[in-house]
């Protein structure tokens, strides 16, 4: 039987930039293969073909995907096997914490002909220089969402019921948790559900979601203190020595989207676009913030400031999704290059090398 595949983003194209969440994911690796090379060198399929081959094993594995490229991962884990293999080269460069005991660099740049490239160089800088420019821009684009995006929360903030609110986190709290405690220290990862990708917002909830037995899904609107709930509720879950994940805001980091709690079988999640879900499943609930904390007539009053703010933040968003989907083009371009001066026999001699590493581990542990 095949095993389980967790799907999460490890860093995102965000209203502050390229920012990743890498480190948290990796922390417990006994060995740790971080993949240096070009674009186009083949990191992202050498990294596939070993998880499948272990997935095919029955080993449950954890596909960190690429917010950049739709077809491609940064990263595989093996819980089981406290074994990952990551794409190390920028933006999401990962720092060793014990060189040679614990990470490996593995350099697939050996597997491409120098000489070729050289000929094309200038092509390559400018083909570089163009795709970091197309991510700024991108960037500016959603930091400008984000402003419009503040202005939207405001209309809700400013009628909230914030008495209310705290009832509610405290009725919550009392409810998931009760009077449990464990005698452990929480263990806490750190991601994201989903993304701005080249082919739009993408996000990976029903996959994370399956097989738990309660879902809240939180409604509501900007402001109405989606974030902030969750924020409080994973303080207490650490407090209380719960293993949790927390998924951050794709669009704003500091924001919070979702926390998973596999130990009490539930997630709750801001069910709002771009991962707009509904109940389909017994165990499903919804917490409507903007019911329950909202001075009613909200939405009614405002409704012209509310069509025109998110017009202006929808406009921003799209452009920065073009601006995505123009450095995705301009990679492919480069990719081509690199593709064509190397030797993926190498490649795959190195693949090989990973693979037996990882198969003397798997027999080592099973002793």
């Amino acid at each position: 039987m095949a095993g389980k595949i967790l799907n999460y983003y490890g860093g995102g194209n965000t209203a502050r930039g390229f920012y990743s969440l890498f480190e948290s994911n990796l922390q417990g690796l006994e060995r740790l293969f971080i993949l240096k090379g070009g674009p186009g060198t083949g990191k992202s399929s050498l990294m596939k073909s070993i998880g499948s081959e272990w997935a095919d094993k029955g080993y449950d594995l954890e596909y960190i995907h690429c917010s950049s490229d739709n077809n491609s991962i940064d990263g595989v884990i093996i819980p089981a096997l406290k074994v990952g293999i990551v794409d190390g080269t920028a933006p999401h460069v990962i720092e060793p914490k014990a060189p040679g005991a614990i990470e490996e660099y593995v350099n697939l740049g050996e597997a491409w002909d120098s000489k070729a490239l050289a000929v094309r160089k200038e092509e390559i800088e400018n083909l570089t220089e163009q795709v970091s420019q197309s991510f700024e821009t991108a960037y500016n684009k959603l930091s400008e969402a984000l402003k419009i995006h503040d202005k939207w929360e405001n209309i809700y903030f400013d009628n909230m019921d914030f008495a209310k609110a705290d009832q509610l986190t405290n009725q919550l709290i009392q409810s998931f948790f009760g009077n449990m405690c464990l005698n452990k220290q929480s263990n806490v990862k750190h991601r994201f559900l989903g993304a701005a990708t080249p082919k739009g917002a993408v996000d990976f909830v029903p996959n994370l979601t399956e097989g738990l037995p309660k879902r809240y899904f939180i409604k509501g609107r900007a402001g109405t203190g989606k974030s902030t709930l969750l924020k409080k509720i994973a303080a207490e879950a650490e407090k209380r020595g719960f293993d949790i994940e927390i998924y951050h805001c794709g669009f704003d980091p500091h924001s919070l989207d979702m926390l998973i709690l596999r130990e009490l079988g539930f997630a709750i999640f801001d069910s709002t676009s771009p991962h707009e879900y509904f109940p389909d499943r017994a165990g499903d609930e919804i917490i409507d913030m903007y019911e329950i904390l909202v001075t009613p007539g909200t939405d009614e009053i405002f409704a012209e400031q509310i069509k025109e703010v998110s017009q202006q933040y929808k406009g921003k968003m799209k452009e920065s999704i073009s601006h995505l989907a123009h450095a995705k083009t301009l990679r492919d371009e480069l990719e081509d290059i690199y593709i064509h001066a190397m030797d993926f026999a190498i490649v795959d001699s190195l693949r090989n090398s990973i693979r037996s590493e990882i198969l003397q581990k798997a027999a080592e542990g099973s002793k």
